[in-house]
């Protein structure tokens, strides 16, 4: 039974792009900020002391079995 909110496109997508900057983060500010902030209250995401994004544990996860899942679909 699936029970994880669902995430728009535009949320996997900034999700996607987070995940890509590894321990750099992605800096407040740009266009994907709403879906950082829907996605840390989701507990997939933090702001750092240096305002910068980055993921958690389970936003990992997330990443590794949503996001990776549709490309390997592909």
């Amino acid at each position: 039974m699936w029970n994880e909110p669902y995430l728009e496109t535009c949320c996997r997508s900034a999700l996607h792009r987070l995940h890509q900057t590894r321990i750099a983060g992605r800096p407040d500010g740009l266009k994907d900020g709403p879906c950082l902030r829907r996605l840390a209250g989701m507990g997939l995401t933090e702001q750092r002391g240096d305002d910068r994004w980055w993921l958690t544990e389970a936003g990992s996860a997330r990443h590794e079995s949503e996001v990776l899942k549709l490309r390997s679909a592909a």
